[in-house]
């Protein structure tokens, strides 16, 4: 089973930066979509941004045009770079990976995925 563990979460100033990685355990990455979600305190989990396994990528209205994902298969890792953060966005980051056809990927959090990470933490605050 594929292994996923996230980094690069901490804190941050609001209208800053943060890239965070998702880095899997298995050579086998290539053929997994790989998805991004982040959950507040007693809120659903909320699918952010999903990036295919061919590299098509897709984001939710809250974050399109702040967020970017990508995918290095040679290093079996996926990131999220976030830009202009805001204060809203101080939660746990997760990502999930997810065997889904050429060019699908998911950002329902009941999406087909079998792996998920253990999170890392964002906090946006002055």
């Amino acid at each position: 089973q594929l292994q996923l563990v996230e980094s690069g979460g901490g804190l941050v100033q609001p209208g800053g930066s943060l890239r965070l990685s998702c880095a899997a355990s298995e050579f086998t990455f290539d053929y997994y979509a790989i998805s991004w979600f982040r959950q507040a305190p007693g809120k659903e989990r909320e699918g952010i941004s999903c990036i295919s396994s061919s590299g098509d990528s897709n984001y939710a209205d809250s974050v399109k045009g702040r967020f970017t994902i990508s995918r290095d298969n040679g290093k079996k890792t996926a990131y999220l770079q976030m830009n202009s953060l805001k204060p809203e966005g101080s939660t746990i980051y997760y990502c999930a990976a997810g065997a889904l056809g050429f060019r699908l990927c998911v950002l329902s959090p009941d999406g087909p995925f079998g792996s998920w990470g253990q999170g890392t933490q964002v906090t946006v605050s002055s």
